[in-house]
């Protein structure tokens, strides 16, 4: 077994031991760039590069990373809803990677997704309750009886009216849209969904009551939530582990208490220094070493050698731009690429 297929084994390892729902090996996705009169391929946007990880039975892992570091891409990729340019991908151990439609169809019942825009994500032309009930008329034998009980039931689980379903998305407020997108996510009992951002858009009240319903949701209905965010403070209250992900890689993945008290990724501590703190006595005592990024992402159609990392960081020495570091365990369940840990 060479390097690689050990860390992904011990990767898988982690958290507990607990069982993996959905495990992702080397997962590449390139977007062709199309140039000159013919239109051919002169070269590929690498938005997500060799990425291998786990989501836990149960859990929510957390990604961030700024924008343009491949996180939505991912998540997209890991639904299918984008096709992998290589690599796998396991839902309870079964190989969905290049499954046809009819088959696939069978594992988009346990997999959903939120986005980041319920307006967007929404109908305007279908009522709520025509939303909600969308996935249970493609994918379930129930009557229109039932799927109207259903609905109801869904619309109350996440704090709406029984009345609500006669209305339509317009007539809602950004924290309710997201409530009624979280209720047609859970309309045909998923036992995974991808939160893309899903609080980004909303008032920082609103996104507070959003992400207590996700967590009680979770608690009730043993949901595994994968979390796409940028906003660190938000990935903190809601993750039980976190990924950072750089240029469309992994540069650090660990427990939630390791990531925010002792992270190791020079990306990492750049990410934890931008939060903002409140000037006091008690933080001034323990106020950490600030780092601050240099210059702006680079392109993902053409990222540096070695450490993508590198133009931007401050550590960064001569074995950084030859060499692409990789992924390795440093302490209990805390895998970080960086030349800086051996």
């Amino acid at each position: 077994m060479d390097n690689e297929n050990s860390l992904a084994v011990k990767a898988d390892e982690q958290t507990e031991k607990k069982e993996a729902l959905v495990e992702i090996q080397h997962i590449k996705k390139y977007f062709p760039i199309k140039g000159g009169i013919l239109k051919r391929t002169v070269g590929h946007v690498k938005a997500v590069d060799d990425v291998t990880l786990s989501v836990m039975k149960g859990e929510t892992l957390g990604i961030v990373g700024e924008s343009g570091s491949g996180k939505s891409t991912l998540g997209r990729v890991i639904l299918r809803l984008l096709e992998p340019t290589e690599g796998k991908i396991l839902f309870e151990k079964n190989d969905i990677s290049h499954l046809g439609s009819r088959k696939m169809r069978a594992y988009r019942k346990n997999m959903q997704i939120v986005f980041q825009d319920p307006f967007a994500s929404l109908n305007s032309k279908m009522s709520v309750g025509e939303l909600v009930e969308e996935p249970l008329l493609v994918q379930t034998p129930a009557t229109k009886a039932e799927r109207k009980e259903i609905a109801i039931e869904l619309l109350e689980k996440v704090g709406l009216r029984a009345s609500d379903r006669d209305k339509y998305p317009h007539e809602f407020s950004g924290g309710q849209r997201q409530r009624i997108s979280i209720a047609r996510a859970l309309a045909l009992n998923p036992k995974f969904i991808i939160c893309d951002e899903p609080v980004s858009a909303l008032d920082v009240s609103i996104q507070a009551q959003v992400l207590n319903l996700m967590k009680d949701l979770q608690d009730e209905l043993g949901l595994t939530y994968l979390f796409i965010a940028h906003d660190l403070s938000v990935v903190k209250h809601i993750s039980d582990r976190v990924a950072v992900m750089y240029l469309g890689r992994i540069a650090e993945i660990a427990p939630k208490s390791a990531i925010y008290e002792h992270p190791l990724h020079p990306y990492t501590k750049a990410l934890l220094s931008s939060i903002p703190v409140v000037d006091t006595e008690e933080n001034n005592r323990n106020k950490k070493e600030k780092m601050k990024l240099q210059g702006d992402l680079p392109s993902p159609a053409n990222p540096p050698s070695g450490c993508t990392f590198r133009t931007r960081c401050p550590l960064a020495h001569e074995r950084c731009t030859v060499e692409r570091p990789e992924l390795k365990e440093i302490d209990d369940g805390h895998f970080v690429a960086c030349h800086l840990y051996k």
